[in-house]
């Protein structure tokens, strides 16, 4: 991707914003140090801001005669991964993107011809900051139009993005069951019910919704990724308890999943004789990218640096916003295999090459030149 030569001149002031907040990671809704950072840096350049949510920081940088609010989001949170606390989901990065973009944008304030209203987000691994900002009201005041965000994306080669219009990322939901028999000794089984039998024929039994329950030209997914139950082996478990994640892109779709798990469930507790408690917690719903916006974003950005992509099974709550007004959201390429760059978001080893920085940074400022916010 070719850089302009105004945003290659950020690049000491961008790495350094990475060096820094990666060193500062913090936890959801916990984030004091990334945001007292922030709010230092606009300090210096003399913006304005607010603070939401003890850690939110939302400004505005003003046109003299704007036409619309156009909002750039970022989130802030780390992740806990085998006790460390470290920036394994680049959102250290996407926050340096958006720090380099606010000063370009400063620079050439004179140029603009909208109000551009920046969000860094906390807690947007957990439990999801967007929400919660968008009942304090963030919208509805700063008069958002439409919004934009980003993600660091391993999966893309450097220099390249990754997007697409209208279903884009899943809806999700958490899952736990407990399935309940009757313990006894592992000699006598009649005497018992097997909670560890039931749960390995219960999840058998509903990895069916999804071949067929669900419409094959509909995307699903129900996966079950923690089982935990028993105590010797002479013994038959009293109970199990299971975990697993829902995902969807419609709506439709992920409520017949949660239904069907209810439904077998209650087929279970007749045909065995147990109890089966199911808790689904609904999580983040679908990323659903504006025809309109996309259109737009595919015509500033050059064609030859655009993937579109398939629907990711991933989950972001950018899209609560687009809930609420038109919204874009897509990948940025961070592959590199020569430098080993490589490794999937959440794992130990996740890193970039600082340099995807100003490729994030180019790409909004060639946007909004396109779409005539940012004069030439």
């Amino acid at each position: 991707m070719n850089i302009r030569e105004d945003v290659q001149g950020l690049k000491n002031k961008v790495y350094k914003h990475r060096s820094e907040l990666n060193k500062i990671a913090e936890l959801g809704m916990k984030e004091y140090k990334t945001s007292k950072y922030i709010k230092d840096y606009l300090d210096s350049l003399g913006l304005e801001y607010e603070e939401y949510l003890d850690t939110a920081v939302v400004g505005i940088i003003k046109a003299k005669k704007p036409k619309k609010n156009i909002a750039f989001r970022a989130d802030m949170d780390a992740l806990n991964i085998d006790g460390q606390i470290k920036h394994l989901c680049g959102h250290d990065g996407h926050m340096s993107i958006l720090l380099g973009f606010i000063e370009y944008l400063n620079i050439n304030k004179d140029k603009l011809s909208d109000n551009i209203v920046f969000i860094f987000q906390p807690a947007e691994e957990s439990p999801g900051g967007a929400l919660p900002l968008i009942k304090e009201g963030v919208l509805e005041k700063y008069k958002v139009d439409e919004i934009y965000g980003l993600h660091i994306y391993p999966d893309i080669e450097e220099g390249f993005v990754g997007v697409k219009p209208d279903h884009f990322l899943a809806q999700t939901g958490e899952i736990d069951i407990e399935i309940v028999g009757r313990g006894g000794h592992g000699a006598m089984p009649q005497n018992s019910v097997d909670s560890i039998l039931i749960a390995s024929n219960f999840i058998n039994s509903i990895q069916s919704i999804i071949s067929r329950n669900i419409r094959p030209l509909d995307e699903g997914v129900l996966s079950i990724g923690k089982i935990e139950g028993g105590s010797r082996r002479n013994i038959i478990a009293e109970s199990v308890k299971l975990e697993g994640t829902i995902r969807a892109f419609k709506q439709e779709v992920y409520d017949k999943i949660k239904q069907r798990i209810v439904e077998i469930s209650c087929g279970f507790e007749k045909s065995f004789d147990c109890n089966i408690n199911i808790n689904i917690k609904d999580d983040y719903p679908a990323v659903n990218n504006d025809k309109e916006l996309f259109y737009e974003f595919k015509e500033a950005i050059d064609d030859k640096y655009i993937k579109i992509l398939e629907p990711l099974m991933i989950a972001e709550d950018f899209s609560y916003y687009q809930q609420h007004v038109k919204g874009l959201f897509f990948m940025l390429g961070s592959k590199n295999v020569d430098k080993e760059f490589v490794s999937g978001l959440h794992h130990i080893k996740f890193n970039f090459d600082e340099k995807i920085l100003l490729n994030g940074i180019n790409i909004y400022v060639e946007l909004l030149k396109y779409k005539g916010t940012l004069l030439k």
